[in-house]
């Protein structure tokens, strides 16, 4: 009987061990020497996806004008580049900038078709625009398809069509002839000879500086234009402008064309001064001429990788950086003119909300930071930045600040 019992304890015994070493079907983890994990590094929180803004561009990417077009848009894009480093929040949502470029060829219509496309397509509140014909033609509809034109052209009749969702981003050229003749005529005198492009925009110009240079006692001795276009000889127009004895010379256009007329004249012997339109700029025309000693006595507008604004120079930089090209007027300002648009989402508390952007324009002026100011911009006034007068003379080799109104 005793037997029985401890054989009986015995295989209770065995049965208690074999449940005690079963445990679980999870296989043991294996031995190692990294620490633990935390319950705080379990739990990692769910990572949230950017949101996303459309910002539209047409502007002309093929053809005559795309350098132009190109410098226009290097602007946009550096800019939204750095705005995607690390976003921007409205509203507590984080978005992004995504550019959506559409090549106009610089036709008017084909602006208007692209700005359609652009919102209905994309829904961009705001389109990128660098040229006066295309402004133009979307003037016409932006109110009704609730968009912003942010404008790159300095033609002032922009703003006499009181268009409110129009944002015009460098200065009208009305703000150059009084600037420009009272530093002519006291230097060289009174008679001036007209050799503008052809375009458009030569003609108005034109319009406006011919009556300043008159009202201020001077003289127009002769009236032309070229066709950049199918102009390359520019020998007999040139020498038809210096038979009448001219002062000064007015002349403008794509730069690298209008450097040529320049040196044309100086190879004629002209010399006296030049008046150059803001299309064309030195930075582009020294290149052509080898420096800046055909200049001497030139008046336009002031380089922007000269800038002494707080941004200038780190722009300037990073600029040449990425594009391998110092930058001129048209990238710098719509480059800032990009951060502005994104502080003024934020004070209006929206990305889609074109109107209540544009209410909040000067509010994103007055929130840039300091390396996003690549050149001083003052205020707003009926929907065109105000800049700090730029305007510049160059003698013996060096720019001259001559101010602006």
């Amino acid at each position: 009987m005793k037997k029985l019992f401890s054989f009986v304890l015995f295989l209770v015994f065995i049965l208690m061990l074999a449940a005690c070493s079963s445990g679980t079907n999870t296989p043991a983890s294996p031995a190692t020497n990294d620490p633990q994990p935390t319950e705080e590094e379990k739990e990692e929180p769910a990572t949230t996806e950017a949101k996303v803004v459309n910002i539209g561009f047409s502007g002309p990417l093929s053809g005559p004008a795309a350098f132009y077009g190109e410098n226009t848009l290097s602007g946009v894009t550096m800019a939204a580049d750095e705005i995607n480093e690390t976003g921007f929040e409205v509203n507590g949502e984080t978005y992004k900038i995504n550019v959506v470029k559409l090549d106009d060829k610089y036709l008017p219509n084909e602006t208007a078709t692209n700005a359609r496309r652009l919102v209905q397509e994309n829904q961009t509140p705001i389109i990128f625009v660098p040229h006066s014909g295309g402004i133009f033609a979307t003037q016409v509809f932006n109110e009704q398809e609730n968009f912003i034109i942010s404008a790159y052209t300095s033609e002032p009749k922009v703003q006499d069509q009181n268009n409110p969702l129009t944002l015009s981003i460098p200065p009208a050229y009305s703000a150059y002839p009084e600037p420009f003749t009272k530093y002519q005529m006291e230097r060289f005198g009174k008679k001036l000879a007209v050799l503008p492009t052809a375009t458009q925009y030569g003609k108005d110009w034109t319009e406006t500086i011919v009556p300043v240079w008159e009202e201020n006692g001077g003289e127009v001795v002769f009236e032309g234009s070229i066709d950049f276009s199918k102009d390359t000889d520019f020998f007999t127009i040139v020498t038809n402008a210096l038979s009448k004895n001219p002062d000064v010379l007015f002349v403008g256009g794509p730069s690298q064309p209008t450097a040529l007329v320049i040196k044309q004249a100086r190879e004629l012997g002209f010399k006296g001064g030049f008046m150059i339109m803001d299309q064309a700029k030195f930075e582009e025309m020294e290149p052509v001429l080898g420096g800046y000693d055909l200049f001497e006595g030139a008046v336009g507008t002031m380089p922007i990788y000269i800038s002494d604004a707080p941004g200038g120079q780190t722009f300037r930089a990073k600029y040449e950086e990425e594009f391998g090209r110092i930058p001129t007027a048209e990238g710098a300002f719509n480059y800032q003119t990009l951060h502005v648009l994104v502080k003024a989402m934020q004070a209006a508390g929206t990305v889609s909300d074109p109107k209540k952007i544009m209410e909040n324009v000067e509010a994103g002026i007055d929130a840039l930071e300091d390396e996003q100011m690549v050149w001083h911009l003052t205020g707003l006034d009926n929907g065109r930045f105000n800049w700090k007068p730029s305007v510049a003379a160059i003698e013996n080799g060096e720019f001259v600040n001559i101010g602006g109104e």
